[in-house]
């Protein structure tokens, strides 16, 4: 019996968050392998993630994204360059904009940790057609969308504003 495409969705948004999960445990079990507590950790990839899509953050928007104040986040911050993980970058067309990107002791951690899942992930990609795959990656984009077009639509307490 074929599944209703409602059965179908619903079974990819289950899968979807599984997903999600598990990229949270691989930013925290990251952070253990190189002695961060997990909201360091957390802040790191998401400074590694921001930069790897050619958008660095700056600190009120890492803030926002891992939903601290901004105290909290400027602490957090001078913790992770003085431990050498990010360092801020003046903007050269405006000065007074500063970006995090990662420092220098940053990348063969980073390359030892995550080599073995990018092996395991083209192992698991292997048997899907380039089309197939950019279907997949059209099909997460616009996810992604709208899951961030829903989240800007939250008031910050968990309801969408009307």
């Amino acid at each position: 019996m074929e599944s209703s495409a409602a059965d179908a969705q619903r079974d990819l948004i289950a899968a979807l968050h599984e997903h999600g999960m598990a990229y949270s445990e691989l930013g925290r079990q990251f952070g253990a392998a190189i002695g961060l507590h997990v909201t360091d950790a957390t802040a790191l990839v998401e400074i590694l993630s921001a930069h790897g899509r050619g958008v660095p953050l700056t600190q009120s928007a890492l803030g926002r994204r891992i939903g601290l104040t901004p105290g909290a986040t400027s602490s957090l911050i001078n913790r992770l360059e003085t431990a050498g993980r990010i360092r801020r970058v003046r903007d050269t067309a405006d000065r007074r904009v500063v970006t995090l990107h990662a420092g220098e002791n940053v990348d063969a951690p980073l390359d030892h940790f995550f080599a073995p899942l990018v092996t395991r992930m083209g192992t698991a990609m292997h048997g899907y057609s380039p089309e197939e795959l950019a279907g997949f990656t059209r099909l997460l984009t616009g996810l992604i969308a709208a899951m961030t077009g829903y989240t800007k639509e939250l008031d910050g307490r968990g309801t969408a504003q009307t």
